[in-house]
């Protein structure tokens, strides 16, 4: 068994919210100790004691209770078209749950600008922002499933409108404003929304980038949308036209109180999209109830977010950590929001803003902190670092060198977790858990009451350190209610329960337990390398490849060839490294010394970029398509299209 690299002290094990919930689990049921393993093996054989628990610890308000927290765990065939069976009879509101807690005096968001702008709200003027925007919606005729629409950066209105449609019922579903105008419209336009919300213009990198002539764009392709409403961003003049109004003319400035609407535990609450690069998105509709207990259990008892506490997720409103982190207010924490590049003015913006803002949650992508190491940073001696409690990260496989990088460069006593889920479930399968030891390379555990196993194909579990498909063998709450336009419920279930043996939801991942209980994931199970029938997922080539120097980035494929399949990896170098054939033979001899020799890819090949989706993960998917000359018909999933370039028309992989 591998040496820890943290673990926590007794105190501060007493001070978690998972030791408070698991001490109570431990005398109501009499288990026979407060382990976590002994937490979860109880969480997923009594399911329906587990998921009350999670309600009554974590206080859900409802004005009318449940009859059932559930009546058939298994999969259901008519999954997609029919209520969840969660929690029926109950009756709640989303926006209630998460403004219910907050102490009025306490600052419930903190929002920072890439250009040093700054916003505070505590709760109470939070609540009446809130008010006033849902009378504002109210008045425009926005009631119960209605769609409310934003294209907007990480900032305070995006939090007001969404907690705004939520007490009204309304289904909120937003863009980043870098997506592309393709990008909004195969999303946006999929759901007919009646209202959308943007800005004039946000800043990257010090640019400020117009979002108007964008959003006429969009506007013109989808006719439900009867008023625009544009927040004032940037200081640059705004000139209006149409239907559009400002954002302030959506608010009813007479408004105090908050009329929450009550509704079923699977209200749709929000729509989020896959990032697929094969056709348009689909819509994933998430129930408000499922939402708000999944999140609840995750950021209480998991990430052990505490009142009080000073909560930040680098992210944007196009992916789904932002929904995420938007519940951190349901514990009376502070949301610290952040738009802009990491990078932005100094290479050091990120830690500056932990040390500013005393924030002891710090929630970012395995690309930024590989990204960190490779610029040479050490926190631990330019920073203090001293609220810091926790570091998440998620997006992509967080290597074993990044661990090894957050404890020697950045704090030795930091709770580091890395997390995986997805927009498929806005919420995670495997993550943190604050009372066990993290070991390197390593997600710490299967989340509280969720099934997780690992199966070969034939649909038998796998041992420690054997691989095979991550799967969860059980429902859970935060399970899609639909999707959208999907009447027959066949998109949803082919997405994710036509591809196993027996009934489970098939994630996508490739991945392996170990022997602390913990999982590595391998990569996305659809893009594994089978060369010579051997399944290799792209994470194990990563991790030696990345570790390089030289090497920025990479990614890998593979590729029909001859009857089989052919492993060929693309790297970007650092500027003034060519890749000859030292280059080559040291890139091949890290593959064969840390992985084998069947890791070892038939070509080596430089490129400029990588392309990525919005969430910042490696497209493997466009990449295979490109080289096998197959369509690619949402090229606005990705963050960089440009980046497709260097892909096209290589004559090395025709050879």
């Amino acid at each position: 068994m591998s040496t820890a690299l943290w673990q926590p002290s007794p105190e501060e094990k007493e001070k978690t919210l998972l030791t408070r919930f698991s001490n109570k689990v431990q005398a109501r049921y009499q288990l026979q100790d407060t382990e976590y393993s002994t937490l979860h093996q109880w969480s997923i054989e009594h399911p329906e004691l587990f998921w009350q628990e999670v309600w009554r610890d974590c206080e859900v308000r409802s004005s009318a209770s449940w009859n059932k927290v559930m009546s058939n765990y298994s999969f259901s065939e008519k999954i997609g078209t029919e209520p969840s069976g969660w929690f029926e009879g109950a009756r709640l509101n989303f926006a209630e749950n998460l403004l219910a807690q907050g102490k009025d005096g306490n600052e419930a968001l903190c929002f920072i600008g890439e250009n040093d702008s700054t916003r505070s709200l505590n709760y109470a003027e939070l609540r009446v922002a809130v008010a006033q925007c849902a009378s504002g919606m109210k008045a425009l005729g926005i009631s119960e499933s209605d769609r409310v629409a934003a294209v907007l950066p990480n900032c305070p209105e995006a939090v007001i409108g969404v907690l705004a449609a939520a007490s009204l019922g309304a289904i909120w579903s937003s863009c980043s404003p870098d997506f592309g105008i393709n990008g909004i419209n195969d999303r946006l336009g999929q759901i007919s929304p009646k209202i959308l919300i943007t800005v004039n213009a946000y800043f990257y990198n010090s640019k400020e980038h117009d979002c108007l002539v964008k959003i006429r764009d969009v506007i013109q392709r989808i006719p439900s949308i009867e008023s625009v409403f544009v927040v004032p961003f940037t200081e640059s003049p705004m000139v209006l036209q149409n239907n559009e109004r400002t954002w302030d003319e959506l608010l009813n400035p007479s408004a105090s109180t908050i009329n929450f609407t009550q509704l079923p535990f699977d209200h749709p609450l929000y729509i989020l999209y896959s990032s697929g690069t094969t056709g348009k998105p689909k819509g994933i509709v998430h129930g408000q109830g499922g939402t708000l207990i999944q999140h609840l259990k995750e950021l209480a008892l998991h990430a052990d977010v505490r009142a009080g506490d000073a909560v930040f997720y680098y992210t944007t409103c196009g992916w789904m950590m932002w929904n995420w982190v938007v519940s951190t207010l349901a514990l009376d924490a502070t949301l610290v929001l952040f738009d802009g590049s990491p990078f932005h003015a100094t290479e050091t913006r990120m830690w500056d803003l932990i040390d500013k803002e005393e924030l002891t949650v710090f929630g970012t992508s395995a690309k930024y902190l590989a990204m960190a190491e490779k610029r040479g940073l050490t926190p631990k001696q330019t920073h203090d670092l001293g609220s810091l409690r926790t570091i998440l990260s998620t997006g992509s496989v967080l290597l074993p060198e990044s661990f090894d990088w957050v404890y020697s460069k950045v704090k030795d006593d930091v709770h580091l977790a890395s997390i995986s889920g997805g927009t498929d479930l806005v919420s995670c399968l495997v993550l943190g858990d604050p009372l066990s030891p993290v070991y390197r390379g390593e997600i710490q555990t299967a989340g509280l009451g969720m099934r997780v196993e690992v199966w070969n194909p034939d649909g038998t579990p796998l041992l420690p350190g054997e691989k095979g498909e991550l799967v969860c063998t059980q429902a859970f709450p935060s399970m899609p209610v639909c999707f959208w336009n999907d009447a027959d419920g066949s998109k949803y279930r082919a997405a994710y329960f036509e591809h196993t043996a027996r009934p489970a939801w098939r994630h996508g991942d490739w991945i392996e337990r170990t022997e602390n209980g913990g999982f590595i994931i391998h990569g996305r199970s659809d893009t594994t390398l089978n060369p010579g029938g051997v399944r290799i997922g792209t994470a194990e080539i990563y991790r030696p490849v990345e570790r390089l120097e030289a090497v920025l980035e990479s990614v890998a494929v593979g590729q029909e060839w001859e009857g089989g399949e052919r492993i060929i990896l693309f790297v970007v170098l650092r500027d003034q490294i060519e890749l000859d054939s030292e280059m080559e033979q040291q890139i091949r001899s890290e593959i064969r010394e840390h992985c084998s020799p069947r890791h070892i890819p038939a070509l080596i090949l430089s490129v400029s970029a990588i392309p990525r989706t919005i969430s910042g993960k490696k497209s493997e998917v466009t990449v295979r398509r490109l080289i096998h000359n197959l369509p690619l018909e949402n090229v606005d999933a990705l963050a960089n299209p440009e980046a497709l370039d260097h892909f096209r028309d290589l004559p090395a992989i025709m050879s």
